[in-house]
C-alpha cells in the first residue's frame, strides 16, 4: 500500500507495477486508510478461522500449527512453518529471496538473503524425509516455488 502526495498517473502505474497493492494520495481520512488496509489484507491472507491449506500430499492446519505429508505429522520450526505457509498460500508462484524475506521475516528485519536458502534447505529436509518427492522447486536466478503438481 503506497501513501503519497504525488498523484500523477505515471507514478501510480510505476508503484503498482513494482508490486504495490494499492496507491492512495493525500489527503485521505484515517477511516479510508483503515478500509484500504483491510481490503489488501483480505486479498493477500485468507481468514484464519479453521484455516487449512493443502497442496499435493501436503496439508497444513494453520490454527493448530500442524503439518502432515502423506498423513504423517512433520516437525517444523516456527520459521519453516511460516515459510511453508507462505508457499502453500501461493502454490506454483515463484518467490525471490527478497520477497520471501519480507513475507516470512518482515520488512524491518536486517537479515542476509542466504538465510532464506538455509531455511528452504531445512524445510526440504523435513518435507522430503523418507525419500518423498521434492515439493519445493528452485528456479535459477528467480527464487523458489511450491510445486502444485509434484
Amino acid at each position: 500500500l503506497v501513501l503519497s502526495v504525488r498523484s500523477n498517473e505515471a507514478e501510480k502505474i510505476a508503484a503498482l507495477d513494482a508490486g504495490a497493492d494499492d496507491y492512495v494520495t493525500k489527503p485521505f481520512s484515517p477511516r479510508e486508510l483503515v478500509a484500504r488496509v483491510t481490503a489488501v489484507l483480505r486479498r493477500v491472507r485468507p481468514a484464519l478461522a479453521g484455516e487449512r491449506l493443502a497442496c499435493a500430499d501436503l496439508e497444513m492446519d494453520v490454527v493448530a500449527h500442524k503439518v502432515r505429508r502423506e498423513g504423517q505429522m512433520l516437525a517444523l520450526g516456527p520459521t519453516e512453518f511460516r515459510l511453508l505457509r507462505h508457499l502453500l498460500e501461493h502454490p506454483g508462484r515463484v518467490f525471490s529471496r527478497e520477497r520471501l524475506l519480507d513475507a516470512v521475516w518482515g520488512q524491518d528485519k536486517d537479515i542476509e538473503l542466504r538465510t532464506v536458502d538455509v531455511h528452504v534447505r531445512r524445510l526440504r529436509q523435513a518435507l522430503n524425509a523418507g525419500g518423498r518427492a521434492d515439493l519445493i522447486r528452485t528456479v535459477r536466478s528467480a527464487g523458489y516455488a511450491l510445486d502444485a503438481e509434484a
